[in-house]
């Protein structure tokens, strides 16, 4: 005995071995005829038999028996004749019928007649010519006689209990009925045959025991030590288990969550901001002028409702003017222009999360450790690495004694713990000095990626918001992240609504430290 045949006959379930010892006994017995003789009901030994089938154990036939008879609908037309008929006979007579009068003429009603005149011109039995219906040469033939589909409906009144073949001078008109509607009743009969294959064969031959298996135990079999006299049902621990998709967080929200974790554990505050906000907020603040590219229409969403924003208290609006036209007492020489209120108040949707940083700044008293996670928008073209919408990530530190180099180690440990190593170079931002862009390093691309802008708020950023101690900030863009995380070479892939990709894509990628 193979070791293959002693390993199936081993995984048999006790339904299948009475299902082939039956076999055996008789190779032509029904499933009926074997749930009789086994006391298993019918859906036991149908699913025996599927399951020796997938084994190549036995082959299982299948035979679907059609029993046609009439309805109740083509049992009157069987008696009192298709509704072509009728109009055919008034037309056989009168040879022609206005069509307003043939309801009434042939005595059917509105919805049969509408039937009528499209199998009447379908047999060639009829024609209509501007609004009159006149009979054909066909129709004259036809109007002592038959059609084929009425023979089959004086065959199928004659055979009241249904009829399973028919005749080949009936199949055309059997057709013809098949594609009306309500006419025919149609009775399906499922019937299945068994035939044990060669490894059915072989199974028989070497022989088994049938004996009912414990496939499970309970609590009292346990108790009484009964577990010891159990016959157990071998499991194939190397068979393939179902792919069971478990609900899970998306991609981006996982990342988030990530991040929030990280910088709660480094002893930061959250903060979120509004996604409606001031020019003076998303822009002045940050001591960007008023005549900058990135304010003009084609980098900034501005809102026509509302209009406008407030502006803060008189004092800070005061500073922040006199820094922009002067420098005021920062060392600096500002930009040289007049800042107009106006302008300030006009209403965006933020182009960034920084703005949540000088309001944190100018509403919290130092030492302060504040970061932001939250979407922004900006009026990009859509492509494989840009959208209009996306989300970003902010840090804050200010103190006393806040440096670059604790800048450098700030972020040293916080893309540590997500996972990267990372190098800086110089950069430049116009509200930051000294700044550094953050890259990270990918073995799998053996390359450096720039994920991040950080630097030292400049005095032209903290003196306005009355702040006279060093204030260090970073950030990065969060779906950016979540392509190199993901392997995900387009960005619009993370808001598809993609079922194979969210139920396949790995949440756990990235190295926890």
């Amino acid at each position: 005995m193979s070791e293959d045949i002693k390993k199936t006959i081993s995984e048999l379930h006790i339904y299948e071995k009475k299902l082939l010892k039956e076999l055996e006994n008789n190779s032509e017995a029904t499933p009926e005829e074997i749930a009789e003789k086994t006391g298993m009901d019918i859906k036991s030994v149908m699913s025996a038999a599927g399951s020796l089938a997938s084994k190549d154990i036995i082959e299982v036939d299948k035979e679907v028996q059609k029993t046609y008879s009439l309805t109740e609908d083509g049992l009157k037309y069987a008696e009192n004749g298709l509704p072509e008929r009728k109009i055919l006979d008034v037309l056989a007579e009168k040879r022609e019928i206005a069509m307003k009068d043939l309801a009434a003429e042939a005595g059917i009603d509105k919805k049969e007649t509408g039937i009528a005149l499209g199998w009447l011109r379908q047999k060639n039995w009829a024609q209509i010519d501007q609004g009159v219906i006149n009979i054909t040469e066909m129709g004259k033939e036809f109007a002592d006689k038959a059609g084929v589909d009425e023979k089959v409906l004086d065959y199928l009144k004659a055979n009241a209990e249904g009829v399973k073949l028919f005749t080949d001078d009936l199949m055309d008109g059997f057709k013809k009925l098949t594609g009306r509607k309500n006419i025919l009743n149609v009775k399906k009969e499922t019937s299945h045959s068994f035939k044990i294959l060669p490894k059915g064969e072989e199974i028989l031959k070497v022989g088994f025991t049938i004996q009912e298996q414990a496939t499970q135990l309970t609590h009292d079999q346990l108790k009484d030590g009964e577990w010891k006299r159990l016959q157990y049902r071998p499991y194939d621990i190397t068979a393939e288990a179902p792919t069971v998709f478990a609900g899970k967080k998306h991609p981006l929200r996982e990342i988030i969550d990530e991040i929030r974790e990280i910088f709660l554990n480094m002893g930061f505050v959250e903060d979120n901001g509004e996604y409606v906000e001031s020019a003076f907020w998303n822009f002045d603040s940050l001591f960007q002028p008023q005549d900058h590219a990135a304010r003009e229409m084609q980098d900034t969403f501005y809102l026509k409702n509302p209009l406008t924003c407030d502006l803060p208290d008189d004092e800070l609006v005061k500073l922040t003017a006199e820094t922009h036209e002067n420098g005021a007492d920062t060392g600096s020489v500002g930009w040289q222009y007049d800042w107009s209120e106006d302008i300030a108040r006009q209403s965006v949707l933020r182009t960034h999360t920084t703005g949540i940083s000088t309001k944190h700044l100018y509403e919290h008293e130092a030492p302060m450790k504040m970061f932001s996670v939250g979407r922004v928008f900006r009026r990009e073209t859509f492509d494989y690495k840009h959208l209009p919408e996306f989300h970003q990530v902010e840090g804050l530190v200010c103190g006393e004694g806040i440096s670059y180099q604790n800048l450098l180690g700030t972020l040293k440990e916080f893309y540590k713990k997500l996972g990267f190593e990372v190098r800086f170079r110089p950069a430049y931002f116009p509200y930051t000095y000294l700044s550094t862009e953050s890259e990270i390093y990918l073995e799998e691309k053996g390359s450096w990626i720039e994920l991040g802008g950080a630097g030292m708020f400049r005095p032209e950023v903290l003196k306005p918001l009355g702040i006279d101690k060093p204030a260090l900030a970073f950030g990065m863009g969060i779906e950016r992240l979540a392509m190199i995380r993901y392997d995900v070479e387009d960005i619009r892939m993370l808001y598809k609504s993609d079922i194979k990709w969210l139920r396949e894509v790995p949440l756990s990628k990235g190295v926890r430290l």
